[in-house]
């Protein structure tokens, strides 16, 4: 398992995450009796959607070993290798308005959205 400094390394955070995200997600994990010293959130790609891929979260009682774990914030994200070849450098943040409330990636490595803005291509 790697871990990145909250600070970030040398080579920089997995996924960056701004303060509203953790905060939301920490809140969550809280709200499900999850140890947020050892839990997280796990960011990961998989098939799906219009562009042929698309974004999945999830709580993980822990890392598995060998996730990249970043944390910042109070939070912990996870992201296996594979996803971390397509989410780098991303960052996840919380938006709450009027048109939409969630999570959020925002990815440098994508080439092309689909309409919705649920699945991606790089």
């Amino acid at each position: 398992m790697s871990t990145d400094a909250s600070d970030g390394a040398e080579a920089g955070p997995a996924v960056t995450v701004t303060p509203d995200a953790a905060e939301e997600a920490v809140s969550l994990l809280d709200g499900e009796g999850l140890d947020t010293d050892v839990a997280g959130l796990r960011l990961f790609v998989q098939q799906g959607g219009c562009a042929g891929l698309s974004y999945g979260m999830r709580f993980d009682t822990e890392p598995e070993e060998d996730d990249r774990v970043t944390e910042q914030h109070g939070l912990r994200v996870f992201v296996d290798p594979s996803s971390l070849n397509y989410i780098g450098g991303s960052t996840l943040d919380y938006e709450s308005g009027l048109q939409a409330e969630g999570f959020h990636v925002e990815n440098p490595n994508v080439e092309a959205e689909c309409g919705c803005g649920e699945s991606f291509r790089t």
